[in-house]
């Protein structure tokens, strides 16, 4: 059977408010037929943490311990929580909702697409799977989550090692096309992550700093040695195109794509407007 190609972008290190545009735009391309399926991997600079799109920044951030440690803030279009993009990769997946044999469902698109992270875990020697409620409860607290925190606990197939958490991804559909990006932890950093939220009480926020090295664990712990950045792309490229039965194929975006991101940019995602919204 003849492999699809995708498109496949690898960004680097970029701003923000950059890495949320040039999602955006790759989905709008998409819309419009001017670009097939991608596969994109970036990292952020400065260190930054992104909330999701309903969260609130005056309820839930402490913007004051953000600007001490000099991360950028950014809003992302999709859902979720709070993610501190320091020692990780983040993937993008730019994909037609009609796309064949993709499901219909959120739920269910979102366990195909995530595949080819579980496939990029098991490319690094990590036993990877789905994490699945098994009861009642546990399918309410992951439609009311109990902090801001994104590592907090696991949502419907998101990835586990050991009973951990090991990425967060979030998804969102707009004019047919579906935009679903993730973290990938290298390393985690505890005691930064949980100071960047607001707690009811010091005490929860104790809580939280015991409770989220049994809840999340990154690549780093798990492997027993530092994973490169490189070694992930390669995993994780080589999982995606496995788990997809695709093709990669490199994209170079054209000075007037990149004119494009730096409106969305602009206008959005370096835009307190946006950012502050909530």
């Amino acid at each position: 059977m003849k492999k699809t190609v995708w498109n496949f972008i690898n960004s680097g290190k970029c701003s923000p408010s950059f890495n949320m545009a040039l999602d955006e735009a790759l989905l709008e391309w998409n819309s419009k037929g001017e670009i097939g399926p991608v596969l994109r991997f970036y990292e952020w600079e400065p260190a930054t943490l992104s909330i999701g799109y309903f969260q609130s920044v005056s309820k839930e951030i402490d913007m004051e311990q953000v600007a001490a440690y000099g991360l950028g803030f950014v809003r992302r279009p999709t859902g979720g929580r709070g993610v501190l993009h320091e020692h990780e990769l983040t993937y993008s997946v730019i994909v037609n909702e009609d796309y064949p044999d993709m499901p219909e469902t959120v739920t269910e698109a979102y366990r195909v697409i995530s595949g080819g992270v579980l496939e990029g875990f098991k490319n690094l020697g990590l036993d990877a799977y789905f994490a699945i409620p098994d009861s009642a409860n546990k399918v309410e607290d992951l439609k009311k989550p109990k902090s801001a925190v994104c590592f907090d606990a696991s949502s419907w197939y998101e990835l586990v090692v050991e009973g951990k958490k090991v990425a967060g991804s979030a998804q969102t559909r707009k004019k047919g096309v579906i935009l679903q990006h993730g973290a990938i932890l290298l390393s985690l950093d505890v005691e930064k992550l949980v100071s960047l939220f607001k707690f009811s009480s010091e005490e929860q926020r104790e809580r939280m700093r015991v409770s989220l090295p049994e809840k999340a664990v990154a690549i780093d712990r798990l492997a027993n040695r530092a994973i490169s950045v490189n070694e992930c792309v390669a995993a994780f490229s080589k999982g995606f195109e496995n788990s997809l039965n695709i093709e990669l194929e490199p994209y170079e975006l054209s000075e007037e794509q990149l004119r494009y991101v730096k409106e969305i940019e602009q206008e959005k995602y370096a835009n307190d407007a946006w950012t502050f919204k909530k």
